[in-house]
């Protein structure tokens, strides 16, 4: 049943059923009963501008022809004083008028969403105007009757004006509100793009740290096996060379993941991102994150810096962190503050929980590589990118990270991120050492 009503022909049919139909209902403005004004109009207008795939012309004759057919089928039951003839004249000037008005649409059709509203408005009036003075003259040829009053071409002016600012009115509504539908779509998935992007760029961070201890490895592996073999030591020799060489075969596979690894990452790093853009998706980000916990965490924002960035994914991926810690370190409710300042040639960003705090033991290792306090519930720790890699993450931008806790009070954790604005706005130099040691 969907598939035929996308048929283009049954869709022009139904128009001029639905505009012969609406033109039924109708008002007399004047004692003539020539003239009369419906809903038939109204009708096809909105139609049209819905549906601007359909040919306006081929429209606009069927509609003017179904027209005239339902009603000539009127005469039969309500004649009136006009003759048979006279109403036939009538609905063959009604059936000019509606190809007329399809016509002059056409012109513009593919413009709707272009054209300013007060001006689509104003050109639709004088497509109006245009077809009613069509429908005028036809009649008057037909009738015999003169077409030159005043009067009555005022008034085709103001009720044309009237109806077509309503319906581009309507068109407009309806046109504003897919664009929010699809604004919201597209703003979901940058928000799930970005969510991909940043958790890709943390395990690049990984992967390369884990590059680099394998080459280590593998030279340290080599250097044995030379030692051993110098010492004629062949059986411990061969099998050192034996781990050697698996662990160039590792290393091997680690350099094809991370090459499309990096690949990816490239592919949507075109454009730049404000700052205040970045802090809006991490906080949307950690406020689910918090019902998901269900937690009721307050997060507020406060920023005094603002700038485009190309780097935006480093810093998703920090801020991201930095707020899912907070959130995870509060318990049933609680307060996370983030603040953006401006510290002369650098940009700050800090992030303060009113959580448990940490140990002074902790601070000092709260950084090194390995640690974590999430473990699952058998005790397995969380594979997440955990604050060393933050940590990395910031350097990578010539910057540097800091924490300050107080356990007793209730007032939590601030961790506080220092980065040279040069290198948010520009960063070249920090792009190459991100790809220096592909």
């Amino acid at each position: 049943m969907r598939n035929w009503f996308k048929n283009e022909n049954v869709q022009m049919t139904a128009i001029a059923l639905a505009t012969a139909i609406g033109a039924q209902f109708k008002i007399n403005p004047f004692q003539e009963d020539y003239f009369r004004i419906g809903l038939g109009v109204s009708i096809l207008l909105f139609l049209l501008m819905i549906m601007p795939h359909l040919s306006y012309v081929k429209t606009g004759i069927l509609t003017g022809f179904t027209s005239f057919i339902v009603q000539s089928a009127d005469l039969l039951y309500d004649v009136n004083s006009m003759s048979v003839l006279e109403s036939l004249h009538d609905n063959v000037g009604a059936g000019i008028y509606y190809i007329v008005f399809s016509y002059g649409l056409s012109k513009f059709k593919d413009r709707f969403h272009e054209i300013q509203p007060l001006l689509l408005g104003g050109l639709i009036t004088c497509v109006d105007f245009s077809s009613n003075l069509a429908e005028l003259f036809i009649r008057g040829v037909l009738n015999g009757t003169s077409i030159l009053d005043m009067k009555e071409w005022l008034y085709l002016f103001v009720v044309g004006g009237l109806r077509s600012y309503f319906v581009s009115g309507l068109y407009n509504s309806l046109a504003v509100r897919q664009m929010r539908v699809l604004h919201a779509e597209q703003e979901k998935r940058m928000e799930q793009m970005l969510n991909v992007n940043s958790g890709l760029y943390g395990e690049v961070f990984y992967l390369k740290k884990s590059m680099k201890t394998i080459e280590g490895i593998t030279a340290d592996s080599y250097d044995l096996y030379r030692d051993l073999r110098e010492q004629d030591m062949n059986q411990y020799s061969h099998r050192t060379l034996g781990i050697a060489q698996q662990i160039h075969e590792v290393k091997k596979d680690s350099q094809r993941i991370l090459a499309g690894l990096l690949k990816l990452y490239d592919s949507e790093k075109a454009v730049n991102m404000s700052l205040s853009e970045v802090l809006n998706f991490a906080t949307k980000g950690n406020r689910k994150y918090s019902e998901m916990l269900n937690k009721r965490i307050e997060i507020e924002l406060e920023q005094q810096y603002d700038c485009d960035s190309p780097f935006y994914i480093p810093l998703l991926t920090v801020m991201n962190n930095l707020i899912a810690n907070a959130v995870e370190a509060i318990g049933s409710e609680g307060t996370i503050r983030i603040q953006v300042l401006e510290q002369e040639e650098d940009v700050q960003f800090v992030v303060t929980d009113s959580g448990q705090g940490v140990s002074e033991a902790k601070r000092n290792i709260i950084f090194e590589p390995g640690y974590t306090t999430k473990f699952n519930e058998v005790g397995i720790a969380a594979t997440g990118i955990g604050l060393s890699h933050v940590r990395d993450i910031v350097q990578s931008l010539e910057g540097h990270i800091t924490i300050e806790s107080v356990e007793q009070g209730g007032k939590g954790t601030t961790f506080v991120v220092s980065i040279p604005k040069r290198n948010l706005v520009k960063g070249a130099e920090v792009e190459d050492s991100f790809h220096r040691d592909e």
